[in-house]
């Protein structure tokens, strides 16, 4: 089987929790689960570990997950944070970690909503920390209370990969549960898609195969929501597992 590493989402000790209160605790979204387990595939969660032991894990998967949750801390793209937005840095250098590894050693990556940006920030780009302060006129990115229920129209980049998958949709939508966005792009990364007012939506990294490492601003697990409404999500997964097979082989 492939083995599909999924980087972790960490709960941190919390006294007010009934179960596990002071522990910390790390988790994949059952979405997420759901839609890597596909026949021969393998998901497997990501252990916090020390980089040493971190290391000889990775070295057995044939892709990396980064998938959603929580900011990204502005340090590590150098800036202090605006308002309530601290983003989660221990669970940034958790992340960096196996992205840096990821890459060095050429695997495939795909990166979602967080893990989207996590990847521009480690290639060097930059992050508005909310959209709704600091560009109060863009279009509605996420709603707390409807959550993956929303959604909005996609710019597909022209010669793209995206636009060789979803290049003969008339309206394509993705759903949408951000409320930070790219600012500057990293380096060595294409855009493969915008939102109407602007966005960078979706990215591959140049210095590897087309696909091989890419991310999407939006959540290709959480489609069955709106099921027929948006882009087809197992179109990018599809790329990305046939990625995982040629770097097994």
């Amino acid at each position: 089987m492939l083995k599909i590493g999924i980087s972790a989402c960490f709960f941190y000790p919390d006294p007010e929790r009934t179960v596990f209160g002071h522990k910390s605790l790390s988790y994949m979204e059952n979405d997420m689960a759901r839609w890597i387990s596909k026949k021969g595939v393998l998901p497997i969660l990501l252990p916090d570990l020390e980089e040493s032991l971190l290391a000889d894990i990775l070295q057995q998967m044939d892709g990396i997950v980064l998938q959603g949750g929580s900011d990204i801390a502005p340090q590590h793209y150098g800036e202090e944070p605006i308002g309530p937005w601290k983003g989660d840095p221990y669970r940034d250098q958790y992340e960096l970690k196996i992205l840096d590894y990821a890459i060095r050693n050429h695997k495939p990556v795909l990166g979602i909503c967080r893990g989207f940006q996590l990847m521009n920030v480690y290639f060097g780009g930059t992050m508005y920390q909310d959209i709704v302060s600091q560009l109060p006129h863009s279009a509605v990115h996420r709603s707390a209370s409807l959550y993956d229920t929303i959604n909005h129209p996609v710019h597909i980049e022209p010669g793209t990969l995206f636009d060789r998958l979803y290049g003969h949709v008339a309206n394509p939508l993705v759903n949408t549960v951000h409320h930070q966005a790219v600012k500057d792009l990293g380096r060595d990364l294409e855009v493969y898609a915008r939102s109407e007012d602007g966005f960078i939506e979706a990215f591959g990294y140049t210095k590897e195969a087309t696909g091989k490492v890419m991310g999407v601003q939006w959540h290709p697990e959480f489609s069955q929501t709106q099921k027929g409404i948006l882009l087809d999500e197992n179109l990018i997964f599809n790329v990305f597992i046939e990625h995982a097979r040629q770097h097994r082989n």
